[in-house]
């Protein structure tokens, strides 16, 4: 049997939950297999790299709820192996750290398939850090030791040796110990660790949900049956724990644990969900829009082939851009065809698409309104002067009316248009958010068509705004709105919600 017939399995670490976390090495794997087989603790957005095309299979394990056993996984790892697919097999933390890869990697050994493994960064290292734990410092601990605080029930009685682990000088890290955390404190104190030790408990790690916990080793049970933390969580014990006030980040951040619903087109503004995602809230992606071509392709082509005789293409978004190129691109053409033609970009994001294919903008308005852009090409432009404007086919008549009342030429072309997506998951995801953030007008008529009593549901609700013109349409259908960006770009929607949500803002 050929390498090739019996297929290649990567056990591959996910991290601990914060999809950031994962490692370039990892992404790559993800992206090119045929099987996922994931855990529990994957992040959605990490089996999201997964392509469309790829078989999904869950095997997630939670304590007392197993999709398949261990063993079941080992044979299904193989099996999937022996037909030639390439496997990923995605683990939460790391494989090899108390997540059973061992075990994994041994079945693919004596099956003779190829395998490799793929590290991921330990939920042992990641909490702590997250809740501003230091596992090592000069001023407290010379070494830090990891264990399991729930070993194989097969071998009865523990083989944690406490009296090493109850050692002052070090940091005791503890994984899966919640179920066993009474007589894992009453252990360590009996042998010789003191009551007064510090430590802290974070639950979900790395997450919007990270919850941290800090008593003592003498209170902790006590704490956490009255707080109602449960796993999964790390268990920090040792003088470092002392730090978290100095040194905790992650959750001070004002937007930490804020469920952000996000409305746009699908692909659009991941990066506003990456930096969401880094500083401790959690993304809701609920497209309520999608991109299609205009009704009458015709024009959009015809402008495309004609593009040097206007003396200004005006672009209004990156969905006009990327439908121009295409078109370009299918005629075998390319950015040459637009000669010595001008170009404006009605924002930054535009622009930043523009040089993708070649071209800088030679103008980009200080804001991105139609009064702002329409200053611009005046002063640029003489009476006579003919302008396409490569847009949004339901987009208001405001810059066109505007530039052909001062004298100019202007050639009004549907690029594309934006349609409704209808899905049952948005209004749900509307109910869980806490914070509702709009970044066209077109996602504000959306979003009400796919929930129903929107403006009853608003209620306690943050409303966020891209810009004015947003505003003005959400405020028609109802919604109350609470915050406007002044700079109407994701950038500037961030910042707007870092400010109004933040306790100083």
């Amino acid at each position: 049997m050929s390498a090739r017939t019996r297929g290649h399995v990567a056990l591959v670490g996910a991290g601990p939950g914060d999809p950031g976390l994962l490692t370039l090495k990892a992404a790559r794997a993800i992206a090119r297999c045929d099987v996922l087989v994931y855990d529990y603790l994957a992040a959605a957005p990490i089996v999201a790299l997964a392509p469309p095309d790829c078989e999904r299979i869950y095997v997630g394990k939670k304590l007392g709820a197993h999709t398949l056993l261990q063993d079941e996984i080992n044979a299904l790892l193989v099996r999937l192996g022996r037909e030639g697919r390439r496997v990923v097999r995605l683990k939460g933390g790391d494989p090899f750290v108390f997540g059973r890869g061992g075990e994994e990697a041994e079945a693919l050994a004596e099956a003779g398939l190829p395998f490799e493994i793929i590290p991921g960064i330990s939920s042992a290292l990641a909490g702590p850090a997250y809740a501003g734990i230091p596992l090592t410092h000069r001023a407290h601990n010379t070494a830090f030791t990891v264990a399991t605080g729930h070993e194989d029930p097969l071998k009865g009685l523990s083989t944690l040796d406490f009296a090493r682990l109850a050692n002052p000088a070090q940091t005791l890290v503890l994984l899966m110990a919640m179920a066993n955390l009474r007589e894992i404190a009453e252990h360590l104190q009996a042998h010789g660790l003191p009551g007064e030790t510090p430590v802290a408990i974070v639950r979900e790690g790395t997450k919007p949900q990270q919850e941290t916990l800090v008593a003592t080793l003498a209170t902790i049970v006590v704490e956490a049956e009255r707080r109602g933390i449960g796993a999964p969580a790390v268990v920090v014990i040792g003088e470092v724990v002392r730090l978290r006030d100095r040194l905790r980040w992650f959750d001070a951040h004002p937007l930490f644990g804020k469920r952000i619903l996000l409305t746009r087109a699908r692909g659009d503004g991941d990066d506003l969900a990456a930096k969401l995602w880094e500083i401790g809230a959690e993304p809701l992606i609920a497209p309520t829009i999608a991109i299609v071509p205009p009704d009458d392709l015709a024009p959009a082509e015809i402008a495309v082939r004609e593009a040097r005789i206007f003396h200004w293409i005006v672009f209004t978004s990156r969905y006009g851009v990327d439908a121009f190129f295409d078109r370009l691109s299918a005629s075998g053409g390319d950015a040459r065809a637009l000669g010595d033609v001008s170009i404006a970009a009605i924002g930054p994001k535009t622009a930043e698409q523009l040089m993708r294919h070649g071209v800088r903008a030679d103008f980009v308005p200080p804001r991105y309104v139609s009064e702002e852009v329409a200053g611009g090409l005046l002063e640029r432009t003489e009476p006579g002067a003919r302008i396409l404007l490569y847009r949004a086919q339901e987009a208001r008549d405001t810059l066109p009316e505007m530039l052909r009342a001062e004298g100019r030429r202007v050639d009004v072309v549907a690029a594309y248009k934006t349609v409704v997506v209808r899905d049952d998951a948005i209004a749900e995801a509307a109910s869980a958010a806490d914070v509702w953030t709009f970044t066209s007008a077109s996602t504000v008529r959306a979003f009400l068509e796919n929930v129903a009593g929107a403006a009853q549901l608003s209620a306690g609700k943050t409303v966020a705004c891209i810009g004015p013109i947003t505003a003005e349409a959400a405020r028609e259908s109802g919604l109350r709105v609470d915050i406007v960006a002044e700079e109407y770009t994701y950038e500037g929607l961030f910042e707007a919600l870092e400010s109004a949500l933040s306790p100083t803002g």
